[in-house]
């Protein structure tokens, strides 16, 4: 790497003293908040607090801040999209994570432009909640020392080649995480987006472009994805492989250059990740978050490299 300087009671309330991290499920329906939040504490380490509504989550925010809200969107009186902003202003720190469903499309697009990390189809919870979950605290933790040490560069310009090791991914995004944020780039409250935007885009270089996965594999929730990424680490000609990822930022911006070295695509034939119809797909999510998330995101002719640009006080 190269550096150069130029209130309704919940059904459980935090428990004072508790080590586990929390995460608060806010649903009006009794069942589904039970079935989300069984799901966030499975093997996870995590424990879940419980909100029928935005009014009453705000109130145990308030108490007690969560690692991260996952909520749903359609909720009588304070909805998901109005819980999203104010978490944003009264709480920038914290993520918010959607759980979409039928009817609320619209409403999940323009929450993830105003706050929201990330988002998960009810639907698809029991197989993807907790891989989101574990993406966006990974996102929003962050080195301090780190951060402080950035805050004395003019500009910062880096550059790298990654293998094909997802585990390097949050470390990086950490890292580029901390450029960003410290020289100015994005506000604090964008942290974490930036970060699963970054990460998005280096595991879709990963997966698709140097080892040519296709998402049509994570579908079924055979494993079967996982099962072709950890042998063709070790098969040519997708072994040798890189991600060639560079990073130029100065205060007010960051630009952010993710290069493979897979055979590419055609950039014409991305389906629109902001059409509400293509919400639930399995293959549009990760460009839905990047898009949602950037300011500016483009790709090469050939579909092997992307570009996202963040810029600090940009408008949602």
């Amino acid at each position: 790497m190269v550096s150069t300087h130029s209130p309704t009671a919940p059904e459980a309330a935090p428990v004072e003293g508790t080590e586990a991290p929390t995460v608060l499920v806010v649903d009006d329906s009794a069942i589904d908040r039970r079935v989300a939040g069984r799901l966030v504490e499975k093997d996870s380490g995590l424990r879940a607090v419980y909100a029928p509504d935005g009014l009453a989550a705000l109130d145990l925010i308030a108490q007690s801040a969560p690692a991260a809200v996952l909520t749903d969107l359609q909720m009588p009186g304070m909805d998901g999209l109005e819980l999203v902003r104010t978490i944003r202003d009264r709480f920038p720190t914290i993520p918010v994570i959607l759980m979409t469903g039928n009817g609320s499309e619209e409403i999940a697009i323009e929450a993830l432009r105003n706050g929201a990390a990330s988002y998960v189809p009810k639907r698809t919870l029991a197989k993807d909640l907790a891989g989101t979950i574990e993406q966006v605290l990974n996102a929003a933790r962050g080195d301090r020392r780190q951060q402080k040490l950035f805050g004395s560069f003019a500009s910062v310009e880096s550059r790298l080649e990654l293998e094909n090791d997802p585990s390097l991914v949050p470390a990086l995004v950490a890292y580029l995480q901390g450029q960003a944020t410290q020289m100015g780039a994005c506000a604090a409250s964008d942290r974490t987006r930036v970060g699963v935007a970054l990460e998005e885009a280096l595991l879709n270089g990963l997966y698709h472009g140097n080892l040519e996965l296709s998402s049509d594999l994570r579908q079924d929730g055979s494993g079967e994805f996982e099962r072709r990424a950890k042998e063709r680490r070790y098969l040519d000609p997708y072994r040798d492989r890189r991600l060639h990822v560079t990073a130029r930022v100065r205060p007010g911006e960051a630009v952010f250059v993710i290069r493979d070295e897979g055979p590419g695509f055609d950039p014409s034939t991305l389906p629109d990740p902001t059409d509400p119809a293509n919400l639930e797909r399995a293959s549009g999510r990760g460009l839905l978050l990047i898009q949602a998330f950037m300011d500016a995101v483009s790709h090469n002719a050939t579909g092997n490299e992307i570009t996202l640009t963040k810029r600090a006080g940009s408008p949602e």
